[in-house]
């Protein structure tokens, strides 16, 4: 089976390297610089499952129609990502891996519903330049049911995917998704100050943010009808719970947990993207909080301040203080 992965930043690199040491045909398409520097040096995987070199075909654009063709860009990238591939996934099956829930129909707006699988990646990786990544941490590979459910190719693309992670095929992916953005929607907040993960939520105070962001994204979503799915690897008890406890509890908690993530310095996929000077999945992660706030016409006002300093940071390419952010967010907190 061709298998084609478009993205070669951390999850598409992670993926394409760990199918192609399972000796499967894969090939990678990736930006000028990644291709570049794979070419010559090839694809340095590190990380939890040890070091890896790994030699693989890559190029700005496909040549040919794969079998399976893995989405691992931005969202806000996907649509180009598209269209410069178009001739050649019309005859492909295509899975999607983006966070939050708008991905699947962008790529419906070019390719038939019916040839679209989607997916939820729980695993972490972080991308350090062009060829060398980091595998973070373990983390299933959660695949939507489609079309393709009871058909051989189906199981046979699940099969594949499950060379490189443990993968498991639900029903409401949907619901799924929209607890995944709960997931997500703290990475912000390490992105606004420039910080790891680690570094940023061993911080009680700052921690205290993400609780609050947690529990104005839930009166969001309550207030829109959609029904929040538990995670293999994240129950949705993980924020209610959280979220019924006074604010100082539930922070010095969620500070427990945040600060002892990996014994490498974590750094979400927002940060990430800052860092190299491209535009982050803000808009599609937080600021799903904020379309549906706006959509049942009521407020999200944390979000929103969220959102906008994560786009400040991005034009002025100066992270906030410690200081600021809690000046900024502190009429929002209770």
């Amino acid at each position: 089976m061709k298998i084609a992965v478009i993205g070669a930043g951390a999850i598409g690199g992670l993926v394409a390297g760990y199918l192609a040491l399972q000796q499967e045909d894969v090939f990678l398409v990736g930006h000028a610089d990644s291709v570049k520097a794979i070419k010559a040096r090839g694809l340095s995987i590190s990380g939890v499952r040890g070091d890896h070199h790994v030699t693989l075909g890559i190029a700005e654009t496909l040549g040919s129609t794969p079998d399976l063709a893995i989405l691992a860009t931005k969202t806000h990238d996907v649509p180009q990502a598209i269209k410069d591939n178009l001739q050649y996934l019309k005859g492909a099956t295509l899975l999607t891996t983006q966070n939050g829930v708008r991905a699947d129909s962008l790529v419906a707006q070019y390719l038939p519903r019916e040839k679209i699988i989607s997916s939820i990646v729980m695993f972490g990786a972080t991308y350090l330049e062009p060829g060398k990544i980091i595998h973070n941490f373990e983390g299933s590979w959660i695949i939507g049911k489609s079309a393709y459910s009871n058909d051989e190719a189906f199981l046979r693309f699940f099969s594949l995917l499950g060379k490189a992670f443990p993968t498991q095929v639900v029903e409401d992916i949907s619901g799924m998704k929209y607890l995944k953005i709960f997931v997500n929607a703290n990475n912000c907040i390490p992105a606004i100050l420039g910080l790891s993960m680690q570094e940023a939520f061993s911080d009680v105070e700052v921690s205290k943010i993400s609780i609050a962001v947690w529990k104005e994204g839930l009166r969001v979503v309550n207030a829109a009808g959609i029904k929040l799915v538990s995670l293999p690897d994240f129950p949705l008890e993980r924020v209610t719970k959280l979220v019924s406890l006074p604010i100082a509890e539930a922070a010095r908690i969620y500070s427990g947990l945040m600060s002892n993530l990996s014994n490498v310095p974590l750094y979400g996929s927002i940060l990430q993207s800052i860092k190299r000077g491209k535009l982050s999945e803000i808009d599609f992660i937080n600021g799903e909080f904020v379309l549906l706030a706006k959509e049942k016409n009521i407020s999200a006002p944390l979000n929103t301040k969220l959102v906008e300093m994560v786009h400040q940071v991005e034009q002025n390419k100066r992270f906030f203080s410690r200081e600021e952010l809690l000046n900024t967010t502190r009429g929002f907190i209770n």
